[in-house]
């Protein structure tokens, strides 16, 4: 089983700006940047980068693989530019990125089932302050 990460979508607007910009690198890879490699990332290629919007895990997109900048030694994190929708888990936000293990991740929307049938992120915020999930 590979191993994910997850990472704010800080940059992010809503759901729709970040599935538009991996998007715009259709034919291509979407690279974020950080400033170290993890430590297991061998195990994550093949795995995912889940993508936590408003302290809710939203998407994710697949791993493609690594590989340092030459100019600042930080690294890429070369992503398929697709969002791929996922069941609404809370997420707490966090610097940086984490690693999620395969069986804490949410499993992807089913066919013909829209991101409007799973939990709204603000609604799911709530519910973990209230100590309800």
């Amino acid at each position: 089983m590979p191993l994910h990460m997850t990472k704010i979508a800080y940059s992010a607007e809503s759901p729709a700006s970040l599935r538009a910009w991996l998007e715009s690198h259709a034919g291509g890879e979407a690279l974020m940047t950080t400033r170290y490699l993890p430590t297991r990332h061998a195990e994550m290629i093949g795995g995912s980068l889940y993508w936590i919007f408003e302290h809710a895990l939203i998407g994710r997109s697949p791993i493609v693989g690594f590989e340092q900048r030459e100019s600042d030694g930080r690294w890429h994190i070369r992503l398929e530019p697709r969002l791929i929708p996922v069941v609404t888990k809370p997420k707490r936000a966090h610097q940086g990125w984490r690693y999620l293990k395969d069986e804490d991740a949410p499993r992807d929307l089913a066919e013909g089932e829209s991101a409007g049938d799973a939990m709204p992120p603000k609604l799911a915020r709530e519910l973990m302050k209230l100590g309800l999930m």
